[in-house]
């Protein structure tokens, strides 16, 4: 695009989903194309291990578009923190980082923690197990993680993914400003702290995020309060269509799709008409890029 000015640029760009910050704590990106040039990266995300309903979700979470915006490198030291149980970004990462040379580490519940669950432990082990195979997923590293655990390894990763998470640390006292200080720690200078998140309609932020959105204002917030720069937003992953109001919070979408109040217990209510919400899809949400100086 070097004939193009750079207005035409931004045009360019923002065709592309790429929409680039300005202002205090944000400085220059450079953003690729969705996976251009990337051979390893478009060979994962069709991979045969990736399940048909894991696919079907592509089209509404752009995983190739996301990861370039983000600058995800081939080689990169990656560490996925609180990777979701189904391993949906795993099942791309893991892989990658095997085929590129790179290494792929996740956060996983805390065995210094002498307060520690066998639910925890179990989970723990689900997850190595589910992951074990070094023929495809490398050799994957699980990093202790929570309020208690040993600081993460300094200057550590070249891309760190927060995927819908951050939601679920306002419900405790001190977690947010305790992990953000974590990625800071673990983030090597001039590497990428990706953020995904249900993103919450401007304005004043309920301070436990109870139906799961959070404003990008308070995230950028709190990741500046750690010392983290943004570099770049995107639109890759608006959904115009989410209104935000839903009976159960962001959980009534897809693909979480409940009609009991989230985390009750409650059995589901057969009787309730899910067809709007199943309209909307899944939730509006922020794709932000931070880095460390």
């Amino acid at each position: 695009m070097s004939h193009l000015s750079l207005q035409s640029r931004r045009a360019v760009l923002a065709a592309l989903g790429l929409v680039f910050a300005t202002g205090a704590g944000a400085g220059a990106a450079t953003a690729a194309a969705p996976a251009a040039g990337d051979a390893a990266l478009a060979a994962v995300i069709a991979g045969e291990w990736r399940g048909a309903d894991q696919k079907a979700r592509d089209a509404q979470r752009r995983p190739a578009e996301a990861l370039a915006f983000w600058g995800l490198k081939p080689g990169a030291s990656i560490l996925e923190v609180q990777p979701g149980g189904d391993g949906w970004w795993t099942q791309i990462l893991a892989p990658y980082a095997a085929r590129t040379r790179g290494q792929y580490s996740a956060t996983a519940p805390d065995l210094t923690n002498p307060s520690i669950t066998p639910a925890a432990r179990e989970m723990r082990a689900a997850f190595e197990k589910k992951f074990g195979d070094p023929a495809l997923y490398g050799k994957v590293q699980l990093v202790n993680w929570g309020m208690t655990a040993p600081p993460l390894p300094e200057n550590a990763y070249d891309f760190i993914l927060v995927s819908r998470s951050i939601h679920g640390w306002m419900r405790q006292d001190g977690m947010v400003a305790r992990n953000f200080a974590e990625l800071a720690r673990g983030l090597k200078p001039g590497g990428s702290l990706a953020i995904e998140a249900h993103r919450a309609n401007p304005g004043p932020q309920d301070p436990k995020a109870a139906n799961g959105y959070v404003t990008e204002a308070y995230v950028i917030e709190q990741a500046q309060k750690a010392g983290l720069k943004l570099v770049a937003k995107s639109e890759i992953n608006a959904n115009p269509k989410d209104t935000k109001d839903h009976p159960f919070g962001v959980w009534t979408l897809p693909p979480t799709r409940t009609t009991v109040p989230y985390g009750s217990g409650k059995p589901a209510d057969p009787t309730f008409d899910r067809r709007k919400y199943d309209a909307i899809g899944e939730s509006d949400r922020m794709t932000l890029r931070f880095t460390k100086g």
